[in-house]
């Protein structure tokens, strides 16, 4: 009997200081300084390959950076025109930006003939980071937001932007002062633990977190023409980005889309 009660104090011991570890880690994920942001009134670029990548997979960290007060900008590369809707699916984009808080007059959509939406197709990665530098050099951006290496489904096109990114990097051409955090792409496991993978998100959220309210996530949901389902919001809503890569390049780590 003396085993036992000291094996539970022992297991109340371990489930204490693991609330307060995940506790204390989710605090300190709320604020901007210690996630490595820049703060209120800074300047966001989200840097999406399709209309839809920006409901599908940075639904969160828009509404997250919207809550500490970035003004948000997006810079489409293709109007999604794969099976011949790009008009449908630019006016989509606008429709989703607008539920996100991003006004039309923040919203650009490349629509020619070098950056074909087409899985099949690389995008040459010094014409996407020529058009990239001009529209962060243009709007005066302090944060650029978009994929990791991994493009978070594999996506040609989305790897594409990571690797215009992480070469205005290497060459030194991002303005001083400007940080780029990426989407990390993490593996189906993960995708589907659902509240299991909280602690792991708080462990790896080395730069920013960001966990919606509900009114958050039902804008996020909205954005996807998905009823709210309070079961799966969790889920839906964590997202955590990578290292800035302005200061030293080192792999950048980030976030996780919805499943």
């Amino acid at each position: 009997m003396e085993v036992v009660g000291l094996l539970l104090c022992l297991a109340a011991v371990v489930l204490a200081w693991g609330f307060l570890w995940v506790w204390d880690s989710w605090e300190r994920m709320k604020s901007p300084e210690q996630a490595g942001l820049p703060g209120a009134g800074s300047r966001t670029l989200l840097v999406t390959a399709h209309p839809d990548d920006e409901a599908m997979f940075f639904a969160p960290t828009v509404l997250g950076l919207a809550r500490l007060r970035h003004q948000v900008s997006l810079l489409c590369f293709s109007s999604g025109n794969y099976y011949n809707q790009g008009e449908i699916r630019k006016k989509e984009l606008l429709q989703s930006c607008d539920v996100l808080g991003i006004p039309p007059s923040n919203v650009m959509i490349i629509d020619n003939r070098d950056f074909p939406d087409d899985p099949g197709v690389r995008w040459d990665t010094e014409r996407v980071a020529d058009v990239l530098l001009r529209h962060v050099e243009a709007d005066r951006i302090n944060l650029v937001v978009t994929f990791d290496a991994g493009g978070v489904s594999g996506h040609s096109n989305h790897a594409a932007l990571y690797a215009a990114a992480r070469t205005l990097h290497a060459e030194g051409k991002l303005p001083k002062g400007c940080s780029v955090l990426t989407l990390r792409s993490v593996n189906l496991l993960r995708k589907y633990l659902s509240l299991l993978d909280l602690p792991c998100s708080l462990l790896l959220a080395r730069d920013a977190l960001f966990v919606l309210s509900r009114r958050e996530v039902a804008q996020a949901q909205e954005t996807l023409g998905r009823p709210q389902k309070p079961a799966r919001s969790l889920l839906d809503l964590i997202q955590h980005e990578g290292p800035p890569v302005t200061r030293r390049p080192r792999p950048i780590v980030s976030t996780r889309p919805p499943a």
